[in-house]
């Protein structure tokens, strides 16, 4: 079983996924990051809540689009 997985990964559909897999991850591990500064910065200046909650939501749309179009191409390529 193992070696049938292996075999997969190693041609191009299983490399495909592979690729839109680190893609996926890279993108939850940005918004995990912009998230833990926006609380620690809400921590320390709670009054600027507003502000820091609009830019969070900006950053984490820049890194959701090209996370999403390099998962649809990695998928694509799968097939």
């Amino acid at each position: 079983m193992l070696s049938s997985i292996l075999l997969e990964i190693t041609s191009g559909q299983g490399l495909a996924a592979v690729g839109a897999g680190v893609a996926a991850a890279g993108a939850g591990i940005g918004i995990g990051s912009i998230g833990n500064g926006a609380l620690q910065a809400i921590a320390r200046q709670p009054e600027s809540i507003g502000d820091i909650r609009a830019n969070m939501i900006l950053a984490i749309a820049f890194i959701e689009g090209p996370a999403l179009f390099a998962i649809v191409i990695g998928m694509l390529i799968g097939l």
